[in-house]
């Protein structure tokens, strides 16, 4: 067994799932899976271990450290957000959800190819926003000299 598939596995076990559950959450065959715990086959590409990671709820990037693709010391580099980032990110997501419930109230709201919304589109939508959010705040502090970060 791989070190990678050794750890799949093992989570897969702790968190008393089958390999055929895992195998309808990540959209990714049961054969598949197991070669992959195994060590049948080798560490599997970015994607796949994106999809394990979502389905067994681990992190990504541990996953890709332990495969192999991240060096420990990359991930020390790696950006952080921090607790100010945190406040800034959730005040701009209620600002958002604030202007969407407005709008929805003056009968503007959210309509997608003609049709409103439902209520559940809409948080997805804003989940997918504070996402991105995360998402943008963290490559911009890549760009950040070390020095000019902002520490806890």
């Amino acid at each position: 067994m791989s070190d990678f598939g050794t750890y799949i596995k093992n989570v897969r076990d702790s968190k008393g799932l089958t390999l055929n559950q895992v195998a309808l959450y990540s959209d990714i065959s049961a054969a598949q899976l197991s070669r992959i715990e195994t060590g049948k086959r080798g560490v599997p590409k970015p994607a796949t271990i994106k999809k394990i990671s979502e389905a067994l709820k681990v992190d990504y990037d541990e996953l890709m450290r332990i495969a192999g693709y991240i060096e420990e010391n990359d991930k020390e580099d790696t950006p952080k957000l921090t607790e100010k980032d945190e406040r800034d990110i959730a005040k701009r997501m209620k600002k958002m959800r604030e202007d969407l419930t407005e709008a929805k109230a003056d009968g503007d709201g959210l309509n997608y190819m003609g049709e409103p919304m439902s209520p559940e589109a809409i948080e997805s939508l804003l989940e997918a926003l504070e996402h991105a959010e995360r998402i943008a705040t963290l490559a911009n502090k890549k760009y950040t000299p070390k020095k000019y970060r902002d520490k806890d």
